[in-house]
């Protein structure tokens, strides 16, 4: 036989009453929960303390005091001056006592006459003029082989290997000596100081002549340093 249920005993029909009456008793007891705690005061850790009252500080306002004002210098004057009248007449005019000097004495002054141009033409170094200095009734050519032949090739040098070729200027003053030897282009200075000995010892050129005068010309040679 199936058993047979009782409306009455069905809870499902009293779901939502048991529902609403579990609401109303959770709102009654969060009610009575901040009533509790609202109601009741502990005792607090500032109880015992009492106010203080704080002095405060008073600063003063400075005042800026504006500076004293000095007296204004005193102006003295160390010039006087004296006023002249119109009608004085003062004397402009200035007289020169010498007894030694008259008009009828006339002094001469010298000056010495320097010949400017002649000095000029005279220290000016030429490279070009209109007769070239020459060596032994030749050119430069022929100086250059002179110098060549008679160069010495220094052993310390020639040792070490040491060529190449070495360029000097000299000036062939007016009266046919070789001047002025320098190097323009070196190689080492061991072929430096032979080559300009053997143009140092060079004997007396004639020299070069520019508008009938004798001048002073210079030149540049290389001298040529090859090992055999």
């Amino acid at each position: 036989m199936e058993p047979k249920k009782s409306e009455k005993a069905n809870l499902e029909n009293k779901k939502s009453m048991f529902i609403q009456i579990g609401i109303i008793f959770a709102l009654a007891v969060s009610l009575i929960a901040f009533e509790w705690t609202s109601g009741q005061r502990g005792p607090s850790a500032f109880d015992g303390m009492t106010e203080e009252a704080i002095e405060e500080e008073v600063i003063p306002v400075t005042e800026e005091i504006p500076p004293e004002e000095l007296p204004p210098p005193e102006v003295t004057v160390t010039d006087l001056f004296e006023i002249v009248e119109d009608d004085v007449v003062l004397e402009s005019e200035v007289k020169f006592e010498d007894d030694e000097t008259s008009e009828d004495k006339v002094v001469e002054i010298y000056a010495p006459v320097l010949n400017a141009e002649e000095e000029e033409v005279e220290d000016e170094i030429f490279v070009i003029v209109e007769d070239m200095p020459t060596f032994k009734g030749g050119d430069i050519n022929k100086f250059r082989e002179w110098v060549q032949k008679r160069v010495r090739y220094p052993e310390l040098a020639a040792e070490n290997g040491i060529a190449g070729r070495v360029f000097i200027t000299f000036v062939v003053e007016t009266n046919g000596t070789v001047s002025n030897v320098s190097v323009t282009r070196s190689v080492d200075a061991l072929l430096d100081e032979a080559a300009k000995e053997a143009v140092a010892a060079s004997p007396k050129w004639e020299p070069g002549m520019q508008r009938g005068r004798p001048v002073r010309v210079r030149y540049s040679i290389p001298i040529i340093f090859q090992l055999q």
